[in-house]
């Protein structure tokens, strides 16, 4: 009765969808599928498209209905409502609003074996789907399915490409697709260039962003120019590379033309000047997006504080949190977080652990990282037992400790020489959590330096059928092999790291010639230095300084200031202590390792 009261209401949706709500009110009288279908392909036909959206949602959601059982009710009704196929198009749409992405799918192939075809639309909807669930090959497996359906792409289409290839780092094919867009007599629109713009900046093509961005009036017919977006990626763009001076001009240019900035295009500046240390600048930009009534907000002020924090000004600090608190912008977990390490970092350790205590006791922030923060400080100054305690209190507050938590338990064990602790941790870990190559090489590290070498080298070989080692497991075992002696195996693991044809890189190389050094093997260290800038491998401070110091005790004083001076031709920079080991001998002075 419902879905035939529902279909004289066609040329009336609102009337329709009245009785359609004064009916599902009344108790003991469930509405059917076919009258909520009824009422889908009259809202569609009078493009009433987000009443009908909320109503197949709710099938879906509520109601617990699949994409496919929602289709066949449509289909069935479809003739008798004198429907239109919007209302497949629809329904593809709330299937991915609903998060029913395979359901999606799965409508538009049944429709496709119906002989139903719906619109690029639709397809787009999908598309856009998977892209926000970052499934990129599948984006691109749909897409050739598009093609091969014999689709012509729009507008929306095209962006979605350009889009996809600017995520994955693909500028030159985007800047392809983009000139085959214009071909195709499609004009851009301001997303398709400021999805070039920002993807150029992010690879460093600045130069190319502000081409486009001088271009896009002509490349659009006079329909687009820059906006807030626009010159946000560029100022963004200069700012990655540290040039901030830039940055800036660009801002005076967005204003200028305008274009009214926002808190966006001040952050990244702000944050640019303080990472170059000018946080005079930092905070004169501040002053002056308050001027301009934008209200600095958490990203910047916890910009400003991690840098202050950096530069060891806590006073300064402080001062900027209360006006942060002043101005009702409230703290994040990252402001918290950042409080917590920049105190630890500056030795306030106590003061961090009672700002930690009151931030729990409020239940202001309940996570992992700022305990973590914490627990690695702990570590690291040894105090495993105060460690164990802090990772005790996060399981009463019912917070899961990570792999950080656990890898900075092991690499804090391991260097305590509490190889045995630190397995245990692993062991515990295990049940949870899959080890990453961080705590592979902490466990590592710690065999190493226990002299267990025939463990550490077959926890390297599991590691490497398991596809993990990287450049600290070789360098690790290395460096294990020559503080036992056994060069043979150091220079055999050389060998292996070559045959790979990755990992070898400057530390391995310093690892090696230092214990030539220490055994008074200067010639071998020479011969090595010269084979590691054959591999192209530059040799740096401390290879020139760990050859100096030994040539300087074995060595002419003519083949010392050789070295030095092929250190200096070479574009490394002596320090103190290469000046001391060229000295000493001289003088007869003894090195300070020796000195009692």
């Amino acid at each position: 009765m419902v879905s035939r009261v529902v279909g004289e209401f066609q040329n009336s949706p609102q009337l329709a969808l009245e009785f359609y709500d004064w009916f599902g009110e009344k108790k003991g009288f469930p509405l059917s599928l076919t009258s909520r279908c009824a009422l889908i392909h009259v809202l569609v036909k009078s493009r009433r498209f987000d009443d009908a959206l909320s109503i197949m949602e709710k099938l879906i959601r509520v109601n617990g209905m699949t994409p496919m059982e929602v289709l066949d009710g449509l289909l069935d009704s479809y003739e008798i409502c004198k429907s239109c196929p919007a209302v497949f198009d629809a329904l593809v749409r709330a299937c991915t609003r609903c998060g029913a992405t395979e359901g999606a799918y799965l409508v538009i192939k049944k429709l496709r074996m119906e002989g139903r075809l719906v619109t690029i639309h639709a397809w787009n909807n999908f598309l856009s789907q998977l892209l926000k669930l970052n499934e990129i090959v599948r984006f691109w497996n749909m897409y050739k399915e598009i093609i091969s359906y014999g689709y012509i792409e729009n507008l929306n289409t095209f962006n979605l490409v350009v889009y996809a290839l600017c995520k994955e780092c693909k500028l030159l094919e985007a800047i392809s697709t983009f000139y085959r867009m214009l071909k195709s007599g499609i004009l851009p629109n301001i997303v398709t260039f400021n999805m070039i713009i920002d993807g150029a900046c992010r690879v460093g093509g600045i130069e190319l962003a502000l081409k486009l961005v001088e271009k896009m009036g002509v490349m659009s017919e006079n329909f687009v120019s820059p906006n807030t977006v626009t010159y946000n990626s560029i100022i963004n763009g200069f700012c990655k590379l540290g040039k901030v001076a830039f940055a800036e001009e660009v801002l005076n240019d967005m204003i200028k033309a305008g274009v009214k900035p926002d808190v966006r295009s001040y952050a990244a500046m702000i944050d640019g000047y303080a990472r170059g240390g000018c946080l005079e600048e930092a905070l004169r930009l501040c002053d002056e997006m308050v001027e301009r009534g934008l209200m600095p907000n958490t990203v910047v002020y916890n910009s400003i504080l991690h840098w202050l924090y950096s530069e060891g000004d806590i006073g300064g600090s402080s001062l900027v949190l209360s006006d942060m608190i002043d101005k009702h912008v409230f703290p994040d977990q990252f402001t918290y977080s950042t409080l917590i390490q920049g105190l630890c970092r500056n030795g306030y350790v106590m003061q961090a652990f009672k700002f930690h205590c009151q931030i729990m006791e409020k239940n202001v922030i309940e996570d992992t990282f700022s305990h973590n923060i914490l627990i690695n400080y702990l570590c690291k100054s040894n105090d495993l037992s105060g460690a164990m305690q802090l990772v005790g209190s996060m399981f009463i507050r019912g917070l899961i400790p990570d792999l950080v938590t656990y890898g900075a338990l092991i690499d804090g064990y391991c260097k305590k020489g509490k190889l045995g602790s630190a397995v245990w941790v692993y062991e515990k870990m295990k049940v949870e959590k899959k080890p990453n190559i961080v705590i592979y090489n902490s466990i590592l590290n710690g065999l190493c330096k226990e002299m267990s070498m025939d463990a550490a080298r077959r926890m390297k070989d599991s590691l490497k059928s398991l596809g993990l080692p990287d450049a600290i497991t070789y360098n690790t075992l290395i460096n294990g092999y020559c503080s036992c002696g056994n060069m043979d195996e150091a220079f055999s693991l050389l060998m292996e790291m070559r045959k790979v044809g990755r990992f070898v890189n400057t530390v391995t190389y310093n690892t090696l010639i230092n214990f030539l050094c220490k055994c008074g093997c200067i010639q071998q260290a020479k011969e090595l230095t010269k084979r590691m800038v054959l591999e192209g491998l530059i040799p740096d401070f401390i290879t020139y300084t760990m050859l100096i110091t030994c040539s300087a005790k074995n060595c002419s004083a003519d083949e010392v200031i050789e070295l030095h001076d092929s250190m200096v031709l070479n574009g490394v920079v002596p320090y103190r202590q290469t000046y001391q080991a060229i000295v000493r001998p001289l003088l007869g002075e003894e090195n300070e390792e020796t000195r009692v």
